[in-house]
């Protein structure tokens, strides 16, 4: 028999290590995909390591069968709105990016999830954000917008485009609902590893078209093979695995703000490895993405200190 649980308060080896594992896995795909063959779809070279990550999650994960044999009808329907949402994110994501470029996109989608999670938390009553994730969000936010958009305040910048900075926005949103989703379905005492598994792999049907959209003679060659194998098994595949395994340590709305994670190691790849150049308020930015997430994932002092009879008194009804 199922019992609901509460998400403990969030400690970094149980939760934050992992999550933050799966936003540095995430942070590589833009490099990943810049290795596949030339003429190669963005959109479809995104979507390939869903459509072909997500039947992975389902084959591998135990207790699918079970959840779904023995989920109520409700539990049903938020895993088919799972699997529209985490089919949305890469509908939503990709074609901002042709509209209004990587930078734009990347602070409208990942700045909101945190955002809209926290949000839509409240809505559902699912929990009550503090005092402490919301600093630390405000500062992640702030943290990952001067690090993406430091180049095109330095360098000036196209305007961005409103249907672009819409779709960024959709995107945002799934994130933030097959996040909670999933955070709800797993507090309520189902495998983290069946739920993120039902859910992609609902969704890589969805996804199937985006990623032929481009035809498959990228995927043929060698080089677009490894990239899609790498995206379906590191950033989709073990990524998830680990997120859903953080989702069982904190609640949904903390996950997302520590995903902010990813587009900082993205940046330091792309120093590092593509040879890019980062203006002095892009640093500053990441600077204060990684005191904002340190913050968030170091427990205070005074819980580390609290009185040992205390530690024993069930789980809190928040986290940071």
């Amino acid at each position: 028999m199922r019992h609901p649980t509460t998400p403990r308060p969030l400690t970094a080896p149980l939760g934050g290590v992992p999550i933050l594992t799966a936003a540095a896995l995430w942070g590589t795909t833009g490099t990943a995909a810049s290795l596949a063959p030339a003429g190669a779809p963005a959109a479809a070279v995104g979507s390939a390591g869903l459509a072909l990550g997500g039947p992975l999650l389902l084959l591998t994960a135990r207790g699918t069968r079970t959840l779904i044999r023995t989920s109520t009808r409700r539990e049903r329907w938020l895993l088919a709105l799972g699997a529209l949402a985490v089919a949305g994110y890469p509908i939503g994501f990709y074609p901002a990016v042709a509209r209004t470029g990587v930078a734009v996109t990347t602070v409208i989608a990942l700045g909101s999830a945190p955002v809209l999670t926290g949000l839509l938390a409240c809505l559902t009553r699912r929990a009550r954000p503090t005092a402490r994730w919301v600093s630390a969000t405000l500062l992640a936010v702030i943290g990952c917008a001067l690090l993406v958009l430091g180049p095109r305040l330095t360098g000036g910048g196209a305007p961005v485009d409103a249907a672009g900075a819409a779709l960024a926005g959709l995107a945002g949103l799934s994130y933030a609902g097959y996040t909670l989703i999933g955070a709800r379905l797993i507090a309520g005492g189902h495998p983290s590893g069946a739920v993120l598994g039902t859910m992609f792999g609902g969704a890589a049907p969805l996804v199937l078209p985006v990623a032929l959209s481009g035809g498959v003679q990228w995927l043929t060659a060698p080089r677009g093979a490894a990239v899609a194998a790498y995206l379906a098994l590191c950033t989709t595949f073990l990524a998830y695995r680990l997120f859903g395994h953080g989702l069982r340590h904190a609640t949904a709305h903390v996950a997302t703000t520590l995903t902010l994670a990813e587009p900082a190691v993205a940046a330091v790849l792309g120093v590092a490895v593509m040879d890019e150049r980062l203006p002095a308020v892009s640093w500053c930015g990441l600077a204060a993405l990684a005191g904002s997430l340190v913050f968030l994932t170091v427990p205070p002092a005074a819980r580390r200190r609290r009185p040992r009879g205390l530690r024993h008194g069930g789980a809190s009804t928040t986290t940071p």
